[in-house]
């Protein structure tokens, strides 16, 4: 059998997919792959097989998959037609390569096609692609991060203490970025699993005003949540300096490291139902229960969402 191979390990998942993963197999067993080599120095100095990859061009993957048996391809920071071909180009190389099954980082309801988010167009297109090429696969479909909403509650503390967005009394399962890391690892070390489609949800559906409500008792804050129109959620991330789409510029350290197009449409759907599903999938997959929203208010210095990490070259 051959390696088992990790994309994106200079990013914020696929950096905690890689920890996981040396818990749960041999380091020559595995390969990193990253944008520089100074993001894999850490792992090539382990012995690790590292590769730095651009999946902007194909030219070179084949050769840098060729000892792979499953790769985890984990979804590239921008959104639309560069984003497809980014994933277009893995999975050729990795087709072409001879790698078995691909495990993929996508999004609750991608294949809805009622469901408004902007995001999941292109995890749609990349699930369809990867079945279309005969390859095996595990696509996860993760829920919305909750370090994100977390990181979004403290910064309406600091603007007055009221949170505003546009997703209404809408349902979600939140789900840690840590425990998608593990689900990323998991699936990649399991020999179970063919041809399939896993719903990553956290333990529990709420509201957004059930989630404010957990992070006041944690925190002793007194948030309140008010739900606002799509245009008045455009306009507070316009007033942050936030970039409508992912071609736009990010600054440094912001506190919203996603363009407000993917935010907006992201409650849309929410407000919508589309992002309820809620299955214990992950438990099934990883044997461990997911880490509640309570838990991560109480430790929120581990569960803010981080800078943005994108080498979009």
């Amino acid at each position: 059998m051959g390696k088992l191979l990790l994309t994106g390990v200079d990013g914020n998942l696929g950096k905690m997919a890689a920890e996981y993963l040396l818990e749960l197999k041999d380091k020559e067993e595995l390969i990193f792959c990253a944008y520089s080599e100074d993001s894999l120095k850490e792992y090539k100095d382990m012995g690790i097989e590292t590769h730095v990859t651009n999946f902007n061009s194909i030219d070179g993957l084949k050769e840098k998959f060729a000892n792979a048996d499953r790769l985890a391809l984990i979804s590239m920071p921008f959104v639309g037609a560069k984003r497809q071909n980014a994933h277009k180009n893995c999975v050729d190389a990795a087709k072409a390569a001879g790698v078995k099954k691909v495990i993929y980082t996508s999004l609750v309801n991608a294949a809805d096609e009622s469901n408004p988010s902007v995001e999941k167009i292109d995890h749609a297109y990349t699930e369809k692609y990867v079945a279309e090429q005969g390859l095996d696969y595990i696509f996860l479909r993760n829920s919305q991060y909750a370090e994100a909403m977390i990181t979004n509650y403290f910064t309406f503390v600091k603007m007055g203490g009221v949170m505003q967005n546009s997703q209404g009394e809408g349902k979600m399962a939140y789900i840690s970025r840590k425990d998608c890391a593990r689900a990323v690892a998991c699936a990649l070390a399991s020999d179970e699993y063919p041809e399939a489609i896993l719903n990553i949800n956290g333990p529990e559906l709420m509201t957004m005003s059930d989630f404010v409500e957990y992070g006041n008792k944690a925190t002793g804050n007194s948030v309140v949540f008010q739900s606002i129109s799509d245009e008045e959620n455009y306009a507070i991330f316009d007033a942050m300096g936030v970039p409508r789409t992912t071609d736009g510029i990010f600054k440094d350290g912001s506190e919203a490291p996603f363009s407000s197009e993917g935010m907006v449409t992201f409650a849309q759907a929410i407000r919508e139902g589309k992002m309820d599903s809620f299955t214990d999938d992950f438990k099934k997959l990883t044997g461990q229960d997911a880490l509640t929203v309570s838990h991560m208010f109480e430790n929120a210095d581990d569960f803010q969402v981080g800078e943005r990490h994108s080498k979009d070259d």
